[in-house]
């Protein structure tokens, strides 16, 4: 049933999935995992092109958005006490904090500076000593590989004033908590997330939770071929795991990616918006690492802090909850005047109903 793409049109795709879903005695609800997928799908209009019978809500999968306010907070306090800079991606800039955002922040004067790969922290680094500069590590298995590679030649290069604030996440226990809800059929797995971890890893989802799982590509057709194999395997009752990402997805993923990454950082419990605390579900540096662990090395009195309660982006992200139902969506809350963070992110659900439309 794994059909090649080659010949398959949309129209076909979308028949499909309509005379699966005509089979199903009731609606299916599955949840893209992957915050690219969030911004693809609608980038491209499909849910225009789903039967009324098919739900697709979204996941935990944007980074940006799970990461919790009280790690803003934290980077300001550590920058403020430690006269330290702070090295970001571009993403996290807006994301607000109770004490502001960075871009706040920047703008009165602390030294944040925004990069497009780790490795540029070495170079900040070099130009700041002997203050530290401190690199604001969020992401999935899909970015620490890099993040990991940068501290070994940190490492190995003796930086002394290069430290992580680590929020990094892992998707397979959140995975765990969100089978277990009755109302979700299926997901739509990451492909980024999987092109490191492969699909092997996911066989629990069928296995301990009878629901099935397909790895899909970021094109239209990737992700209408990869609904099509879900709605099958959920209507046919026959939970797996399909990978319709081929070209960049293997079975055990990327084993040298995989291998620094277990070199560099061990298994931690881990907070997430929405989710709550989850163990095993975070990174964490170990070994000749934690010298550059930020939170034990640059320690500040972090304030307890809560989402504005306003804000339903906890919901929106664990599939609660579509971001127009949210009284602030569009109102009080836009691109330009984020209350959450799932307005910041680029790959936040908020930001792709606001810019393509519900």
């Amino acid at each position: 049933m794994n059909a090649p793409m080659e010949g398959i049109t949309a129209r076909a795709l979308t028949r499909e999935i309509q005379e699966w879903c005509d089979k199903a005695p009731s609606p299916v609800t599955f949840m893209e995992v992957c915050g690219t997928h969030t911004m693809a799908i609608h980038q491209a209009g499909l849910k225009k092109l789903f039967p009324e019978k098919l739900r697709l809500v979204s996941g935990p999968g944007c980074p940006v958005c799970v990461t919790e306010q009280t790690f803003i907070d934290e980077a300001i306090l550590m920058a403020k006490r430690h006269n330290a800079t702070l090295i970001t991606f571009g993403d996290l800039i807006r994301v607000p904090g109770s004490l502001g955002s960075l871009a706040n922040y920047r703008a009165a004067g602390g030294d944040v500076r925004v990069v497009y790969s780790p490795m540029d922290s070495l170079s900040v680094a070099a130009n700041v000593a002997p203050r530290p500069a401190v690199f604001l590590g969020v992401g999935f298995e899909t970015t620490v590989p890099t993040i990991a590679i940068t501290l070994k030649a940190a490492l190995q290069n003796d930086v002394s004033n290069l430290y992580c604030l680590c929020a990094f996440k892992t998707i397979h226990e959140p995975l765990r908590v969100l089978a277990q809800r009755p109302q979700l059929n299926g997901f739509l797995l990451p492909g980024h997330v999987s092109a490191i971890i492969g699909t092997d890893c996911y066989q629990y989802l069928p296995r301990e939770f009878g629901k099935p799982g397909v790895v899909a590509g970021f094109e239209p057709l990737d992700i209408l071929l990869a609904m099509r194999d879900l709605v099958r395997l959920a209507v046919q009752e026959s939970p797996d795991i399909i990978n319709d990402y081929k070209r960049v997805v293997r079975p055990k993923g990327n084993e040298t990616a995989l291998a620094i990454l277990a070199e560099v950082f061990d298994p931690c419990d881990a907070s997430w918006r929405g989710l709550g605390v989850i163990p095993k579900s975070g990174l964490a540096l170990k070994g000749p690492y934690e010298r550059f662990d930020a939170h034990a090395k640059l320690p500040v009195d972090v304030p307890v802090s809560h989402d504005d309660p306003r804000c339903k982006c906890a919901a929106i992200i664990t599939g609660a909850m579509t971001p127009n139902k949210c009284g602030l969506f569009g109102k009080d809350c836009t691109p330009d005047n984020p209350v959450g963070p799932c307005m910041v992110s680029s790959e936040g659900t908020c930001a792709a109903y606001y810019k393509y439309g519900a």
